[in-house]
């Protein structure tokens, strides 16, 4: 009897192994993304998935927190903290919105810290400088960039500064801000402008460089800053355009406008999200309307771009979009449709093929 257990014992232990083994191999290829919402019928916050980098499969759907209109969020660089905005007009009483800070659990879950006013209606987006020491938060309704600092535990603070756009007739509408070294740059589509702010050494705030205003009043609203800093790419929502800075001594001076729209597009559209390829060769840009994604390649001397492909996001109002970390891979958020388009990206040529689409609760952020 003992012998007759042991031998099924031994014959069954190779088949256990290997399927421990295959567990192992699927689970080190799924890593997390997490999703920003919109608080609607369908979503209560922010939502995390699994994230095959093999297969590019979505699954494993789960409540990370509940939140408020979650609508963008941001890691800190070593991801044991995450930022969102609560983009309302009513935070505590004030014609404000918030933002949350929390920490990331073991399992993905994300545990709320803390939050502070963003000192401006409807917060749109988020921002962490290298060190994680600041954040820079950008008002559209409001017209304000809210700058606050973050202790060692994540938690954020009142904001130290607020770089306040909302003066003369025209209104602001502060979209995004980013930080590069020194410098905050700011995209305001209400004013048409981009705007280069430095940190003084006297008061260590950010006191107005220059001003570039966007030709054809195109609305600047996301940008991407090349690496060192020698080009800046603009993406513009009014007139579906990107934009090139070239820097120049101590400055930027444009050196290119061009349509993120297909030749044959006819109707309403207008851009929203723009990325960088991980090797910095490709440029993306998202359209709202055409509902697709434009594919530029990058002439490395010149900053320049050329479209190498349009195509569809598979779904209505593509308001965000990410690249995985390996650059394999390219998700977008389709907010009116609610779902997620997944694409496999051509390394050598920078396009796009897509994979399969899943339905997500108002999608808005994607992040890993």
């Amino acid at each position: 009897m003992y012998l007759k257990i042991s031998n099924r014992f031994n014959m069954k232990s190779p088949l256990l192994i290997v399927l421990f083994f295959c567990f192992s191999i699927a689970s080190a290829q799924n890593i997390p993304l997490y999703v920003g919402t919109y608080t609607d019928a369908d979503s209560e916050g922010i939502y995390l998935y699994d994230f095959n980098l093999k297969t590019g499969e979505l699954s494993n759907k789960k409540l990370a927190v509940e939140a408020v209109n979650p609508s963008y969020i941001a890691f800190s660089s070593d991801k044991k903290f995450m930022y969102s905005v609560g983009e309302t007009d009513n935070f505590e009483g004030a014609k404000s919105g918030f933002v949350n800070a929390y920490s990331v659990s073991k399992s993905g879950t994300l545990n709320f810290i803390n939050n502070v006013s963003s000192n401006g209606a409807h917060p749109c987006h988020i921002q962490l400088n290298e060190s994680d020491s600041k954040v820079a938060v950008s008002n559209y309704t409001g017209g304000t960039v809210s700058v606050h600092s973050i202790f060692n535990n994540g938690q954020i603070l009142p904001a130290m500064q607020v770089v306040d756009h909302s003066k003369g007739t025209q209104q602001s509408h502060a979209h995004s801000a980013k930080f590069f070294k020194n410098n905050l740059f700011i995209a305001d589509l209400g004013l048409n402008s981009f705007s280069q702010y430095q940190l003084a050494n006297t008061d260590h705030k950010f006191q107005l460089k220059a001003n570039y205003a966007i030709e054809n009043n195109a609305g600047p609203r996301h940008f991407e800053i090349a690496k060192k800093g020698k080009f800046i790419y603009v993406i513009n929502e009014l007139n579906s355009t990107i934009s090139v800075l070239n820097q120049q001594k101590d400055g930027y001076v444009f050196v290119q406008n061009i349509s993120t729209l297909d030749a044959g597009f006819i109707g309403q559209s207008s851009c929203a999200d723009i990325h960088l390829s991980k090797d910095g060769r490709f440029l993306y840009g998202s359209n709202r309307g055409e509902n697709s994604i434009a594919v530029f390649k990058i002439n490395k001397r010149s900053g320049e771009i050329q479209k190498t492909q349009t195509i569809s996001t598979h779904g209505d109002w593509p308001r965000n979009f990410t690249l995985s970390p390996d650059g394999n891979y390219l998700l977008a958020a389709n907010q009116r449709s609610k779902n997620i388009s997944v694409y496999r990206v051509n390394r050598k040529t920078g396009n796009l093929t897509f994979l399969h689409s899943v339905d997500s609760p108002t999608p808005s952020c994607l992040l890993f």
